[in-house]
């Protein structure tokens, strides 16, 4: 049955009109974004297809252009658009990152770089430069692990330090595994880290490990001890 057919009550758009758009489930909410169908199936039926397929509406995030263009339907066009949404989500629900923007506790930090790891498969680590009032210079991914692990080079944090007249830095990644217990590898890392920070005189301040809602900060958890 065509959307046009069903009667207002089961249309997303109505739906969303009448009773908000928190009201809406996933697949009324990507039926809007796909806007149609196939010749033999509406949106919302292409749509429930798509999220029964993923398993997870949060995986529709580790999922490329070619592998949505794959379900008959949808194609590079609404592909494109599914993602874009995404990441306009994201963005929306996340502080937004501005130069100068004071990150003077681990909060602020997360709230600014949290969306960067979200449902993320591999490890990924990156590096946030500060001027000594704690204020926001730059930020770099450096390094993307494999699914358990990221090799961190101490030479390649530093340099981009320097580059950048950093007067300290904030080191953050994620665990894929959704855990935020620090690793035995994630506690030695973070001491040389911070040694050598102390040597060449721009400080690590903290590292902190998240899963993309939560988070574990090393200077912190030090300073509750």
């Amino acid at each position: 049955m065509k959307i046009r057919e069903l009667p207002d009550s089961s249309k997303p758009r109505e739906k969303l009109m009448y009773y908000g758009v928190e009201n809406l489930s996933n697949a009324d909410l990507l039926g809007i974004i796909l806007r149609t169908g196939t010749k033999d199936t509406n949106a919302i039926d292409l749509a429930n297809h798509i999220l029964n397929k993923v398993g997870n509406i949060n995986n529709l995030a580790n999922i490329g252009i070619r592998e949505l263009s794959n379900f008959k339907g949808v194609g590079n066009a609404k592909a494109i658009t599914i993602l874009a949404s995404i990441e306009f989500g994201k963005r929306v629900t996340n502080r937004e990152i501005t130069p100068r923007m004071s990150l003077n506790n681990s909060f602020y930090v997360h709230e600014a770089f949290k969306s960067h790891f979200k449902n993320l498969r591999q490890e990924k680590l990156m590096a946030i430069f500060l001027d000594n009032k704690k204020c926001l210079i730059n930020y770099k991914t450096l390094f993307i692990g494999t699914i358990d692990r990221t090799i961190i080079h101490p030479r390649e944090i530093f340099n981009e330090a320097i580059k950048y007249s950093a007067s300290g830095i904030i080191i953050m990644h994620n665990h894929p595994s959704g855990s935020l217990k620090p690793s035995k590898e994630d506690i030695i890392a973070t001491k040389n880290l911070m040694e050598s920070g102390n040597i060449i005189g721009i400080p690590i301040l903290d590292s902190i490990i998240t899963n993309g809602e939560e988070y574990y900060s090393f200077n912190d958890e030090n300073n509750a001890t």
